[in-house]
């Protein structure tokens, strides 16, 4: 019998391609797919307010930016009622303990509830004035106000959004959020076009959308929580102690998240003072820095969620695996999204209708925020995989470290030079951050297990 010819061998790509795959990719995937689809939702509707607003003029446009700014600062600071919720629930769903999982996020909607209220007392009044801090013109700080007001009225439907986005991410389900982003988002971009451009009501137009889409956001949260909190047999009353557990857990997070905003808010600032077309330049460009940042924070999202219940079933060697290779997910997706802002950079001017002198410091600072996607992509793997697994004070402690990193940057780039400069300094504090959290991850410190966080080791 002859012998038989050998078998094939497999061609290179698909050799190259088997030894890519990796055990935790289907779990990545499943979690961060329809994360991305709701983290890219948002910022591409609020790019779709950006082009409506842009229509009636620059300086509506450099008012959004500013009052966008200061919401986001109000409300970013009690992101971790998402961040925080998501891996203290992920912790005690890996543990096995699903109704105490429940009940830590029924914990986060009363504390978003309680922040909420806060925010919109202590804002409404404030309104001109928090406007005013930015130093742009007259006319631009009025259309901040304006924009400002009405939009903190969705303040507490925002933060019961964060809270149950994170109730939902603790217990894996990131298909829900997507839902309600895409839902409430183009019920969002629907109301402002028929405000802004239909109506005429201007820059309130845009933010009386906004706040009915928020509103109606919070209202589909409490509803799906609600009816998985009556399956498990958890109260929806709100329980003191809980809620107090849950703010003095987020409490490391809330001064990382200052530290952040603060040099958001810095960057809006100094843009402002450069003038009408520096301030709508800017806008434009943080769109765009946020769509992108949001995308690449999918990975994150399912880094939170999956390292939390790794790590609150004991598993320290599968958090580390997932670790690595969400690390790598992140940069090469931070080299894709580089090469696809270069490719559209010549384009994205036109679809804002921006003045031309906007246009061209656009195009410059876009340059900055292509080069700067690769080390993004990592920066916000490792915030999320550290949030997930409790790490907050480290984070807070880099938070502020970083922080001052870019103080010194905007110190010696910043003065007597315009937008790219102001963009380089922020730079500086991107890269610092890659530093920080890179030197953590590559640590054991990190690697704390049980169904609720104790001391570093």
């Amino acid at each position: 019998m002859a012998d038989r010819p050998p078998a094939p061998r497999p061609g290179r790509a698909r050799r190259l391609l088997a030894a890519a795959r990796s055990p935790q990719d289907g779990e990545i995937l499943r979690l961060a797919l329809p994360a991305f689809g709701a983290l890219v939702a948002e910022p591409l509707f609020l790019l779709a307010d950006s082009a409506i607003v842009g229509r009636i003029g620059t300086v509506p446009l450099g008012g959004l930016g500013v009052a966008s700014q200061a919401l986001t600062t109000l409300v970013g600071i009690s992101v971790f009622l998402a961040y925080g919720t998501t891996a203290a629930v992920a912790r005690q769903l890996g543990a096995g303990n699903h109704r105490a999982a429940i009940r830590q996020g029924i914990d986060g909607l009363w504390l978003a509830a309680v922040i909420g209220a806060v925010v919109l007392a202590a804002g409404w009044p404030l309104a001109p004035a928090i406007a005013g801090a930015f130093g742009g013109s007259a006319a631009v700080t009025a259309q901040a106000a304006i924009y400002l007001r009405i939009s903190l009225l969705g303040a507490p439907a925002m933060l019961a959004v964060l809270a149950g986005t994170g109730v939902l991410r603790g217990l894996q389900d990131t298909r829900t959020p997507l839902a309600v982003a895409v839902a409430a988002n183009l019920v969002n971009v629907v109301l402002n076009a028929t405000f802004v451009l239909g109506l005429h009501w201007g820059i309130a137009g845009s933010a009386w959308g906004t706040v009915i889409a928020q509103n109606g956001a919070a209202l589909a949260y409490l509803a799906v929580v609600g009816r998985g909190a009556r399956r498990a047999g958890v109260s929806f009353a709100p329980d003191r102690a809980g809620v107090r557990a849950a703010a003095f857990a987020g409490g490391s997070l809330v001064i990382r998240t200052l530290a952040l905003q603060a040099t958001l808010v810095i960057v809006t600032a100094i843009a402002a003072r450069q003038g009408n077309a520096a301030i709508a330049a800017n806008q434009v460009a943080f769109r765009i820095w946020n769509l992108l940042t949001l995308a690449l924070d999918a990975i994150a999202i399912a880094g939170q969620a999956i390292t939390g219940r790794h790590l609150g079933g004991g598993n320290v060697a599968a958090a580390r695996a997932a670790t690595n290779r969400m690390i790598a997910w992140g940069a090469a997706y931070g080299v894709a999204f580089g090469l696809a802002v270069l490719a559209a950079r010549p384009f994205l001017p036109g679809l804002f209708a921006v003045a031309p002198d906007v246009r061209r410091l656009l195009l410059e600072v876009l340059l900055v925020v292509a080069v700067l996607q690769p080390a993004s992509g990592v920066v916000f793997v490792l915030d999320g995989v550290l949030i997930g697994a409790g790490d907050q004070d480290y984070l807070a402690l880099a938070g502020l470290g970083t922080l001052a990193v870019f103080g010194v940057a905007v110190a010696a780039l910043v003065p007597g030079r315009g937008l790219v400069a102001l963009w380089a300094a922020f730079s500086a504090w991107m890269l610092a951050r890659l530093v920080t959290l890179t030197l953590r991850a590559r640590s054991s410190r990190w690697l704390v297990t049980g169904a609720v966080r104790g001391l570093p080791g």
